[in-house]
């Protein structure tokens, strides 16, 4: 199981912008707003921005509570420096319920928001 994640970049304004906007649907908000910005939900921090080198060869998912979370983070995630990549879809290769939504963040990394609901 994953505890936390953390990412760096040189445009922390940008990628915490960013965040905030596509991470509400999936229920996190900016929990610690010092050096290091951590978000989370349900009690947790466990994602982090950091400034420094930014690695883009990366791909994380975020899982939200249902389909409408999954449209609405895709739909946010063109504003502060987002781009969108794959518009939120059933993927039914993974299983019959894996609806996702894919776009790149300001730095260029390959962020994935889905539900494992059914319609």
């Amino acid at each position: 199981m994953l505890d936390h994640l953390e990412i760096r970049t040189r445009r922390l304004a940008d990628c915490v912008g960013f965040y905030q906007q596509v991470l509400a649907p999936a229920g996190y908000r900016l929990v610690v707003d010092g050096p290091k910005k951590g978000f989370g939900s349900d009690g947790r921090i466990d994602f982090w921005i950091g400034e420094g080198e930014p690695s883009v060869d990366v791909h994380y998912a975020f899982i939200t509570a249902n389909r409408a979370a999954v449209d609405l983070a895709y739909s946010r995630s063109a504003d502060h420096g987002g781009v969108q990549d794959r518009a939120p879809a059933v993927l039914p290769q993974i299983h019959p319920h894996y609806y996702a939504g894919f776009a790149h963040d300001p730095d260029g990394r390959l962020v994935e928001f889905v539900s494992h609901v059914a319609a």
